[in-house]
């Protein structure tokens, strides 16, 4: 809703101004506590105007033209701004809007086909507590774009031939493989046995380097003995994943790439653009007009690819495919994301969009999968959800173990996920997972109470014959300060979702749903709903209540959280 006021702002202060004979591209619109919405547009006029700021707000605002259906109501100046707010149409509108579009309520205004690439993890072990914000991040990701409209693809990178893969199926061969175990955390045993081996017996290390070339020169056997290894651990990893609420469209295999030419392809490009150059027998790319003194590998002196080429390869196959790439990649790829970029611009190809974010740790301290010391994101899983059932046991000691195991799982992966998310991208955040299970703080367990409390009281309602959903309502009986404001947080999902989408920050939906269960709560708690002695007023609270209840839920589907009904 907020967006189609922001759109009618937008139009009335542009023919404001060309009534007054000028123009720009800059309607200088930003939020305001004074207002639902403020403009400096005279700050950005009064040099074409020659007039002061404060005189030309007030010739704009007058001359702003309000048609019979507008959403705007009073506007106001204040010094140079002009401040705007909604009418009683828009508040109004917006009750109706969201218990008639429910959960498509706040998107459906961007178009446009995405392919967005995270977690990409190594198969060579188990996922880590320093994999998850990737995993999260870009899966919230994902959510927003498609709440916003965008037919989204979200893909998991397979490096099924590098080096560490290369010892993963060598591992295979020299050790046990333990089919009790977990698959991905069975490959990390035999993965952490083969680098100690490796280490004591360094002749050895030219049995891998053997490995890797076979695998490029096409050997049937060496490809299946590194898809087999690969297919284990992506089978561990995947399933993790769906724990968390992450799941992937598609596996592309780096593999593939150099199966299907691609690989050499790329590599000829790159050499026609006069850039490459051999060191050390090796083939770099010079890079330096793009502002990299480092220059870019791209094949080995043995002949033999490397990561980034293959990525290379893989971006220009994505470029042909989508509209918009996307690649959430930790900020030990800055380098050479930057690099890709700029070798992908160089050869004229489409560049992706690129999420950099800082790293999670826990107090434990760093992780490295290959010395073995690492916190496997299952344990911290199975914590997690263990601690989030002994909450609720507290709470609710009444109910069934299957009920308290369920809510418990929602709780604490909705814990994970949402203290994961709230933080923006570029800074590194430390889970501390006794806060994020704080019910008494306002992180995921609150959002997820508040949606449970919503559908508490429309329940006891209906039971109690106090609430009919099909019952038609006055949204204009809604004057108190407490509905208001709920009503104005719930219409600016759509802006929240648009903004997001647009800046690739997931944050902001986390932070916007922990208001919007304030802003539900602090209503509650002012203003009587099943108690009201007036019906219209105690129907239309509780139609109120469940407007609440769909946004909520909406933007903890956006989150990827479960909405309780209870807990």
């Amino acid at each position: 809703m907020f967006l189609e006021f922001k759109k009618q702002v937008s139009s009335a202060l542009e023919d404001a101004i060309a009534s007054l004979g000028f123009q720009t591209d800059d309607l200088g619109l930003e939020a305001s506590q004074h207002a639902d919405i403020a403009s400096k547009l005279a700050f950005r006029l009064a040099a074409q105007a020659k007039q002061n700021p404060k005189e030309l707000a007030e010739r704009i605002a007058e001359a702003i033209f309000l048609p019979d259906d507008s959403l705007i109501g009073e506007i106001t100046t204040v010094g140079p701004y002009i401040n705007i707010n909604a009418n009683r149409s828009y508040i109004d509108e917006t009750v109706f809007r969201i218990r008639k579009e429910e959960d498509g309520f706040g998107g459906g205004f961007c178009e446009g086909r995405i392919l967005l690439e995270h977690t990409s993890a190594n198969p060579n072990g188990p996922l880590h507590v320093g994999h998850i914000r990737n995993s999260i991040i870009g899966d919230t990701l994902k959510r927003i774009l498609m709440r916003a409209g965008y037919d989204v693809e979200t893909q998991y990178y397979v490096n099924d031939m590098g080096r560490q893969i290369a010892i993963v199926s060598w591992a295979l061969t020299q050790f046990d493989f333990d089919k009790s175990r977990k698959p991905d955390h069975a490959i990390a045993d035999v993965y952490i046995k083969a680098n100690a081996e490796l280490n004591d017996n360094p002749e050895k290390v030219s049995e891998i380097d053997s490995r890797m070339q076979l695998v490029e020169k096409g050997d049937e056997a060496t490809i299946k003995s590194f898809d087999e290894a690969v297919a284990l651990a992506v089978e561990g990893i995947r399933e993790t994943l769906l724990r968390m609420n992450v799941e992937h469209d598609s596996f592309p295999h780096e593999s593939g790439f150099i199966r299907s030419g691609a690989v050499n392809r790329i590599v000829e490009e790159v050499k026609a653009t006069g850039r490459t150059e051999v060191d050390d027998g090796a083939l770099v790319v010079d890079l330096s007009d793009y502002g990299f003194e480092k220059t870019l590998v791209i094949q080995r002196s043995d002949g033999t690819s490397l990561y980034t080429t293959r990525d290379l390869a893989y971006h220009e196959w994505k470029g042909e495919r989508a509209d918009r790439m996307i690649d959430v990649l930790g900020a030990d790829h800055k380098l050479i994301s930057g690099q890709l970029k700029a070798t992908l611009n160089a050869i004229g190809k489409k560049e992706p969009e690129i999420v950099i974010f800082e790293f999670v740790s826990l107090p434990e301290g760093s992780m490295s999968t290959r010395r073995g010391k690492f916190i496997p994101a299952d344990d911290l899983l199975d914590k997690i959800e263990d601690q989030a059932y002994v909450e609720v046991e507290k709470r609710r000691p009444e109910m069934p173990d299957e009920f308290k195991r369920q809510v418990a799982r929602n709780v604490g992966i909705g814990a994970v996920r949402y203290d994961i998310v709230k933080v923006s991208p570029e800074k590194s955040t430390v889970f501390d997972w006794k806060e994020a299970l704080d019910f008494e703080k306002q992180g995921g367990p609150f959002i997820q109470y508040s949606h449970a409390r919503a559908c508490s009281i429309l329940k006891k309602a209906q039971e109690d014959g106090l609430w009919d959903p099909a019952r038609p309502i006055d949204p204009s009986l809604l004057i108190e300060d407490t509905e208001v404001d709920l009503i104005k947080k719930m219409a600016a999902f759509d802006s929240v979702i648009e903004t997001s989408a647009r800046e690739l920050k997931p944050h902001s939906v986390a932070i916007y749903a922990r208001d919007l269960a304030d802003s539900f709560n602090q209503f509650y708690r002012f203003v009587p709903v099943i108690s009201a002695e007036d019906e219209e007023v105690r129907s239309v609270r509780l139609a109120l209540v469940d407007c609440a209840r769909i946004v909520l839920a909406n933007a903890l589907d956006t989150l990827g959280i479960a909405a309780p009904e209870s807990m």
